[in-house]
């Protein structure tokens, strides 16, 4: 993989020009995308800024996002041809930070379950996750450095951790969601891929003119408080490995770690999420769905049949519980710096009909907290496995310097 740290101290040592670091992207996509199919389209003739912390870095992003110099077609029929007249926030924050925005990745059909072609770079017969399917391929294949992606329930771990990547969803809004396609405005997050922490750390904190995000050289040892989550059933053998692995490596390098509960409410938090998301989901595809539903991806269509019939009433009730829920959790942090717990209920599922199961991050996206990926270990069929560190609301610093030193203790 491309490594954003390194890209970024070569390039500012006068080792490696801008234009030079695109140009090795251009030839990675050329050479990788034919087989593992993570972008929509490219720019084959990009060039590089030359100022700004990004100067030198391609950044793919994912195609629900708005850009105008390429078509956003959120992965659907409907869209084909769809040309936004502007930029999202988002995207121009990366330009303006130097960035260079080399192509669309490959998203599942609105950002939802029925899946894409993209292929796992790691092993081409098992699904790379959605539904930010081509922005983590990409960087996993070691096309481009950075990535942007959407995660609604658990679009942005999950795919991390299948694809072996780091990746964060930040805190809620702390990245605009303007000029994406809206699933659910209550849990709609724009993350970033990337080779290690310390890359999406750069990459988040250049975006957002943010320099406390960067991850300090020297690193305290974390209060972690390990979850299983055992509301959300058991995990897979690899994920259960990989979350004791993590565990016990941040021990051994200093980390005061231990087991937590989660209340009751936080449990319950868990079970409605599904709630809030359809309810939302039915009016953000209000046009689609009522008046292109024929043209509409099959899975997708299939919830919202499924969830039609749910009142405003329940919606409330959901609404109530995720206020308290994300009240309870708040306190859990008087305890622990931040959480450890898993990214996957295991390795990539084989074959490609199904993105697999977001099972273990969707609470998390309804708490609005700050959740990173860290790659932990890879199966014997060289599948890779990650956990996820989450800290409270608005402490994203927090959270990438505990994921670092997580990272820098499983090496």
């Amino acid at each position: 993989m491309i490594s954003l740290a390194d890209l970024r101290q070569r390039i500012e040592q006068g080792a490696l020009s801008p234009e030079t670091a695109i140009g090795q992207s251009l030839d990675a996509i050329r050479a990788q995308d034919k087989t593992v199919g993570a972008f929509v389209r490219y720019d084959g003739n990009a060039r590089a800024q030359q100022a700004g912390p990004l100067r030198g870095i391609a950044v793919g992003i994912k195609d629900n996002i708005d850009t105008a110099d390429f078509p956003t077609e959120i992965g659907a029929e409907i869209y084909r041809g769809h040309q936004p007249r502007a930029d999202a926030p988002v995207v121009m924050a990366l330009r303006q930070a130097g960035a260079t925005i080399i192509g669309k990745t490959t998203t599942t059909a609105f950002a939802a379950n029925d899946p894409t072609a993209t292929l796992n770079p790691h092993n081409h017969a098992h699904t790379p996750g959605g539904s930010s399917a081509g922005s983590a391929a990409a960087v996993a294949a070691g096309m481009i450095p950075l990535a942007l992606g959407t995660q609604t329930g658990g679009s942005v771990m999950r795919p991390a951790s299948f694809c072996g990547v780091a990746a964060i969803k930040p805190s809620y809004r702390l990245l605009p969601t303007v000029g994406v396609k809206c699933f659910s405005w209550t849990l709609d997050t724009v993350g970033l891929f990337g080779a290690g922490v310390r890359d999406i750390a750069a990459g988040l904190a250049a975006m957002t003119n943010r320099p406390d995000l960067l991850v300090p050289s020297a690193l305290p040892a974390p209060r972690i408080g390990v979850v299983t989550q055992a509301f959300a059933d058991a995990p897979e053998a690899p994920g259960a490995a990989a979350l004791q692995k993590a565990a016990r490596a941040a021990g051994q390098a200093g980390a005061s770690v231990r087991e937590l509960a989660m209340p009751e409410i936080v449990a319950e938090a868990w079970r409605i999420h599904p709630v809030v998301q359809e309810f939302e989901a039915h009016q953000s595809f209000a046009w689609e769905y009522r008046q292109n539903y024929d043209a509409m991806p099959p899975l997708l269509r299939g919830r919202l049949d499924e969830s039609k019939g749910a009142t405003p009433a329940e919606y409330d009730a959901a609404m109530d519980v995720t206020l308290r829920a994300r009240q309870a959790l708040a306190a859990i942090f008087d305890e622990v710096d931040v959480l450890l717990t898993l990214s996957a209920p295991g390795a990539a599922p084989n074959g490609l009909s199904s993105t697999g199961d977001p099972r273990y991050n969707r609470l998390w996206t309804l708490m609005s907290v700050p959740c990173v990926n860290v790659p932990t270990l890879v199966t014997e069929d060289g599948l890779p496995v990650g956990v996820t560190v989450i800290a409270r609301f608005g402490a994203d610093a927090q959270a990438l310097a505990a994921a670092s030193f997580v990272e820098d203790a499983l090496k």
